[in-house]
Order: C-alpha cells, then sequence, then structure tokens
C-alpha cells in the first residue's frame, strides 16, 4: 500500500505540475494584453492542481473537522490568515480545507520560508506570486521590506483576498526551546504546544493593509485595507502532528486534525508596533490553552472564545470538510489528457526541427 501510495503521488506530480506551467506559458500573451482574463485562468487552474494535494490526504483517511467562528464572513475580503505552526502537514491541510470552497484558493497569497522556492511546487508558487520570506536575523529587514513591496506590487493589484501567514516562522519541534529561552529572558508566559510568534512580517502587513492615523500618507484606498484576521488553531490528535511523508504514504491510521476558527474585524487589530506585538502573543497564549484543554480533554472550548455569531447564528459546530471525489477524478483525467496532448505537440515539434 505505501509503495502504490509513493508511486502514485510520484506520477501525480508529474502529469500536474508540468501540464500546469506549460499552460501558463501557452496563455502569456493575455498576460499583457488582457491581465484580467490570464490571472483568472490561471487561479482557477491553480485551484485545480491544489485539488489534487488534497486529494492526498483525503484518501489516506486524514479527514479535517472545523469549528468556531463562521467562515463565509470573510472569505470574499481582504483577509489575514494566521495560524499555528507544527508541522509540513499543516500546509497541504490548509490546501485541503480551503480546496473544498468556491474562489478561495484562485485569490490566496501563501507567505513561506524561501526554501520552498527550490521545492517541486516551488515554480508554482511564484507562477501564482506567493511570497518567499527569507529567514534569520540578519535578513529579517530586508524581509519585511520585500513583503511591503510584494503586497504593493502583486498581492493588492491581483485583487487577492486571503493571504497566510505562520507567525511562528518554523516547525513547532525546532522552535519550541528557543521560544521558550526567549520567554525566561523577557518574562513571558512559557509556552508547551505553541511558540511565539516572530513579528517581522505581521508588522510589515499591518503597516502596508491597515490605516494608521498617524500616517496618513502611507494609507492605502478603504477598499483595499485588510477587514479581516482569521486565527486557526491547528490541533492534530493526541498531540502527535501528521506530516507530508505520513500524508504521502498513508503509514499512519486515519485520524482528524481539527481546525478551530476565531475570526476578528480587522478594527480590532492595533496599528503601533508594541501593541501589534501585545495583541499577537495574547492570541498565542489563548492558543496554548486551547490546545492544552483539546489534548487533556479531546474537545476544542469553543464557546469560551467565540464571540461572533455565523451567518445561522451561534459558531459553527464541529464538522468534516466535505471533498468531492468526482471532482478529483474529473481534474486527474483533465491533467493526464493535458500531458497527453502538450507530449505530442512536443514531439510534433522536435520532429519538425529535426
Amino acid at each position: 500500500k505505501v509503495v502504490v501510495r509513493v508511486l502514485f503521488v510520484v506520477l501525480n506530480n508529474i502529469y500536474c505540475i508540468p501540464t500546469f506551467c506549460v499552460w501558463m506559458f501557452l496563455f502569456q500573451p493575455l498576460r499583457y494584453y488582457k491581465p484580467s482574463l490570464y490571472w483568472k485562468i490561471e487561479g482557477t487552474f491553480y485551484h485545480w492542481l491544489l485539488a489534487m494535494v488534497s486529494m492526498w490526504s483525503w484518501s489516506a483517511g486524514y479527514d479535517i473537522v472545523e469549528m468556531g467562528d463562521d467562515l463565509r464572513l470573510c472569505l470574499e475580503d481582504r483577509t489575514l490568515v494566521i495560524a499555528n505552526h507544527q508541522s509540513t502537514a499543516d500546509v497541504p491541510l490548509l490546501m485541503a480545507n480551503f480546496n473544498a470552497r468556491k474562489n478561495v484558493l484562485p485569490n490566496i497569497m501563501w507567505i513561506m520560508d524561501r526554501v520552498f522556492k527550490f521545492t517541486n511546487f516551488g515554480i508554482v508558487s511564484v507562477i501564482h506570486e506567493d511570497f518567499f520570506i527569507l529567514s534569520g536575523k540578519d535578513a529579517r529587514e530586508e524581509a519585511v521590506t520585500l513583503l511591503k513591496e510584494h503586497l504593493h506590487n502583486s498581492y493588492l493589484p491581483l485583487n487577492k483576498k486571503l493571504m497566510v501567514l505562520f507567525p511562528e516562522g518554523g516547525f513547532l519541534r525546532k522552535r519550541r526551546e528557543t521560544s521558550k529561552r526567549y520567554a525566561l529572558k523577557n518574562n513571558l508566559p512559557l509556552l508547551n504546544h505553541v511558540s511565539l510568534p516572530r513579528m517581522g512580517a505581521m508588522h510589515g502587513i499591518v503597516e502596508v493593509m491597515c490605516p494608521n492615523p498617524k500616517t496618513p500618507s502611507e494609507r492605502i484606498p478603504e477598499n483595499n485595507q485588510l477587514r479581516w484576521v482569521l486565527d486557526i488553531t491547528i490541533a492534530y490528535p493526541d498531540g502527535k502532528p501528521l506530516d507530508l511523508r505520513t500524508i504521502v504514504a498513508g503509514t499512519r491510521k486515519p485520524c482528524q486534525t481539527f481546525m478551530f476558527y476565531r475570526l476578528y474585524p480587522s478594527t480590532e487589530l492595533p496599528v503601533e508596533r508594541e501593541e501589534v506585538t501585545k495583541w499577537l502573543f495574547t492570541r498565542w497564549e489563548e492558543k496554548e490553552k486551547i490546545l492544552d484543554e483539546f489534548y487533556k480533554t479531546g474537545t476544542m472550548p469553543v464557546a469560551d472564545y467565540c464571540p461572533m455569531s455565523s451567518v445561522d447564528g451561534g459558531p459553527l459546530s464541529p464538522q468534516v470538510v466535505q471533498q468531492d471525489p468526482l471532482r478529483f477524478l474529473l481534474l486527474h483525467l483533465f491533467f493526464i489528457a493535458s500531458s497527453y496532448l502538450h507530449f505530442r505537440i512536443a514531439s510534433y515539434a522536435i520532429s519538425f526541427v529535426w
């Protein structure tokens, strides 16, 4: 079973990623003559491609259970998504979550470590104009400057809605001890289930996307400003995160990963740097309490942390995010047929030249 799954995922990458790139190359003239149409096509293809990634976890029985505030309030507005970061499974599971919703993935921007630019999926993110952030103390100021430029030059002009940020800046297992040392040095709470967030990217986003009365010259138009902050707490069963290798190979028994949503209007987000830091640290201290209770009792304290009402009234009760198997099948057939078409065109071109 493991061998079959690994071979399938490898093959899936081979007939999906190159053909996505070829289609985008063929549509390049539209990028200059009809950019709105090009980006609509690119977003659709991007969504289809991430559906393939979503299928990996779904086919292994790794379901997502969502609860908390209602996402429908923010999905069509400019929204900053912040989440705790435990492992390499966080991103594909968020992809699977958003895959089940219309018009989310086409209009999303991921903020990720620069190292992912050099993975097999890096070329896709480059085409989609996600942002690769530099890591390390020496590059901190440059990274924030480049992020602010990217917001002005890509995120805003392309009218994207959600941007996803993992403020911790690394996986929990790698950041926990460093976080504790920093907490002891600065008289901050010691956290075990999350690590203290790094603030550079968060400060940069707030400075660009949120109105500040003290800097009116830097304001962007009101319709471009941030409307929501969506805080997602990701919780794995028994506190043992899945990872990408497990998702690909399906070596762990079917299980459920929980995603707890808390939604904040941007008007509740402060704009001064110190206050933004306090606000985000408070959210992470709350995550620590939420995860601690979940790992002890198996339930999320939804009622304690969801003051907002959903569209239907009250917070969302736990429910499994549903995927569409027929859509997966049709998209596989599309990518396979596209790969065959591109191969035939390339073969003809080569034979014509030679």
